[in-house]
Parts: C-alpha cells; structure tokens; sequence
C-alpha cells in the first residue's frame, strides 16, 4: 500500500471518530437543555381527549390537561377541566372538535344550554323559518354547517295562457 492512501485511510478514521464526539456532547447537551426546560414559563390547556362532534355532551373523560406555554394560551380556553365543566348543568359541542384542540368558550356551549341554532347564532344575527309541510320538512335531521340543496318549482303562465312548469 502506497504512503499517501495509508495517512488518507488514518485521517478519514479520525476525522469520524472526532465528528462521533462532537455529535455526542451537542446531543448531551441539547438533552439537559429540554431536562431543565429551558426557564419557560408553562400552563395548562383544557383539550379534547378524543374528537367530539356537535352536540356531543363534555364530561371529565373526554377531556385532558396539557402543558401549554405560557404566552400562546389561546382566548377563551380553560385552565382546568373543573374549569370546563364546572356550573349547572352539562356542556356540549357546538362544532366538531378534534382531539389534542383546546376547548374554547365558543366552541361549547354554556352550563345546562343546549346545542342548538340560537347556541350557534353570534349577537346581531338572526334565524328565519320557512313554512314547510310534514313531508318536506326535515326536523331533528339538519344541523348547523350541514350543506343542504335547495330546489325550486314553481308555475308560470305561458304567452297561451296554460301554465307552465
């Protein structure tokens, strides 16, 4: 074997061996970091514990506590599941919450209501019935951000005067 491949093949083995060293102590290093938690300041968030739909009621096992930071707690979300479910009365969805979201006030209803339109209604706005009969109707079956199609026949008198569809 030739000089110069002998001191390649000896440099290469301690050029590896130092970047093995060196890629331990900052993995060691980045490890007591995360141990100490870095001085964050922590709080707790009240999330779902598995995915709630509309109208599905909160009680303590569909909810977890998790740390959160601090400083990016979002709006009305709730610190402890007492918190959540506290007042008279159970809560409900009013929307589909997925697991691990935080529950926020405008999500859920409050103590005791239910998770109906008017729960769902922002201040300002209203809802409007529409006289349908028995068959068309379709009560208990249609809810908040559900799409529906809307057909409309009607009769129109033609030039000859017979009525048209």
């Amino acid at each position: 074997m030739r000089a110069n491949t002998l001191i390649m093949i000896v440099l290469a083995g301690v050029f590896g061996v130092l970047a093995v060293v060196l890629a331990n102590i900052w993995l060691a290093g980045q490890r007591n970091a995360m141990a100490k938690g870095d001085g964050a300041q922590r709080d707790t968030v009240v999330v779902a514990a598995m995915p709630l739909k509309f109208g599905d009621p909160l009680s303590a096992d569909k909810l977890r506590e998790i740390p959160w930071p601090a400083g990016a707690v979002p709006a009305g979300a709730f610190k402890t599941t007492k918190d959540a479910l506290a007042g008279e009365g159970t809560r409900q969805a009013l929307q589909t919450i997925s697991a691990n979201e935080p529950i926020l006030t405008s999500k859920i209803t409050g103590p005791g209501q239910r998770a109906t339109l008017s729960a769902v209604l922002g201040e300002g706005m209203k809802a409007v019935s529409i006289r349908v009969n028995d068959v068309l109707g379709v009560a208990g079956f249609v809810f908040p951000g559900d799409r529906v199609d809307i057909l409309l026949t009607r009769t129109a008198r033609g030039d000859n005067g017979a009525d048209q569809s």
